[in-house]
Order: structure tokens, then C-alpha cells, then sequence
């Protein structure tokens, strides 16, 4: 094995790429506070394993939606429980995300020269949110038809973009065969490639800005905010 990894890194300088990444010092104070950042991560890479898994059964059409979701619960071996992880796991995915930016918050890690990275946090928390709407509707049964009405409804009530909000969301003026396919694609597609893009920049400023140090560490030792480059 560490032939390989030897002929690898010969070839395309791993170690050198990934070190910042992968060793870094980390300031005084960290604790379990500081794990819902990876955590978060975590949850999406799972999310994405599963949700391929999925896309590979369903089919998203009105007439096929419900009955699809039905035969991956009960004919697809494993089928339950990778559904499962998939509906648990993005009510887990905005779990995290709060509490990640929560303790962005309470710690103040928001502030120089951290502002950036608390930007890109906020576009990922929206996207997240997104790909919760997004996916409430693909099974089409009778909850997610009527909750996605009342989404999309009040997208139509915002002041003079609400009706082309509304027309841009249903793919019409009902629910029907385009919104859902509109949704599957935005939740299979669009948003998978715009998350990837912001946790790709969002990492990039974590190791570049270095973990901020808790506050009363760096009230003592206001050195303790460099120490995490």
C-alpha cells in the first residue's frame, strides 16, 4: 500500500496538496463545540451517497413518483433504511448547520478576518434549506403535494417578484408534472454543484484564516487567533 501511495504522491504531490488541510495546529480551547462544522460535512457526503442510490430507482413523474419511493421502502434490498438516512439526514444536515453557525455566533468567529467565511456559512445554510424544499415534494403523496403548495404560495406573496417567483418555482400556476420535475433536477443537480462550489471555498478559508481561538483564550492571548494557520 505505501508503494502506491508512493507512486501517487511522485506523481501528483499529495502529500504537499493535502497537509494544510489534514495537519494544521489548532488553538487552546477546541473542543466538541468546534465538530459541527466536519460534522455537517459528514452528513453531507452521506447525503449524497445515499441520494444517488436513490436517484438510480426513482422517477420523477407524477405518475411514477409515489410508486417508485414505495418500491425502494419495500422491495430494494436495504431500500428502508437508505431512504431512512436520506429523510433523517437532512433534518440532521439543518440541525447542524444552526448549531455550526450558532457557535460562529456566541464565539464571535464571525469578525476579522473571518467575514468571508461567515458569508460563504450563510449561502450554504440557504442551500441547505433549499435542498430540504426541494426534496419535501419528491415522493408526491398527499403531505408533500399540499406542503409544497403552501411553499410556493408564499414565494407568490413577496412584493413585485411574487408572481414570477411563483411561475419560476411551479413551472406554472399548478403543482404538476413540471414542478416536480423542476424540483428533481434542482435538488439532483443544481443544488449539489452550487453546495460543492461554497463548501470547496468555505474549507479554503477555514485553512487559510485558521480556526478562530475561543474567546476567553484569546481575551488571555490574543496571539492565540494565529495559532490555528
Amino acid at each position: 500500500m505505501s508503494r502506491v501511495y508512493s507512486w501517487l504522491d511522485e506523481r501528483a504531490d499529495l502529500t504537499r496538496t493535502f497537509s494544510p488541510l489534514l495537519f494544521r495546529k489548532i488553538p487552546k480551547g477546541v473542543g466538541w463545540w468546534y465538530t459541527f462544522g466536519s460534522a455537517t460535512l459528514f452528513v453531507f457526503v452521506l447525503q449524497a451517497v445515499t441520494g444517488i442510490f436513490l436517484a438510480m430507482y426513482y422517477s420523477p413523474s407524477p405518475d411514477h413518483a409515489y410508486d417508485s419511493v414505495s418500491y425502494i421502502s419495500n422491495d430494494v434490498a436495504m431500500g428502508s433504511f437508505i431512504r431512512g438516512l436520506h429523510h433523517w439526514g437532512a433534518s440532521a444536515m439543518v440541525v447542524l448547520v444552526v448549531l455550526h453557525m450558532l457557535r460562529i455566533v456566541l464565539m464571535a468567529a464571525y469578525k476579522y478576518p473571518r467575514e468571508l467565511t461567515w458569508f460563504v456559512g450563510i449561502f450554504l445554510l440557504l442551500l441547505t434549506m433549499a435542498f430540504g424544499f426541494t426534496g419535501y415534494l419528491l415522493p408526491w403523496d398527499e403531505k408533500a403535494y399540499w406542503a409544497t403548495t403552501v411553499g410556493t404560495n408564499m414565494a407568490g406573496t413577496v412584493p413585485l417578484i411574487g408572481g414570477w417567483a411563483l411561475q419560476l418555482l411551479r413551472g406554472g400556476q399548478e403543482l404538476g408534472a413540471v414542478t416536480l420535475t423542476r424540483f428533481y433536477a434542482v435538488h439532483m443537480l443544481v443544488l449539489p454543484a452550487l453546495t460543492g462550489t461554497f463548501i470547496a471555498a468555505h474549507l479554503y478559508l477555514v485553512v487559510k484564516q485558521g480556526i478562530s481561538a475561543p474567546p476567553e483564550i484569546e481575551r488571555e492571548d490574543p496571539v492565540a487567533r494565529l495559532q490555528g494557520r
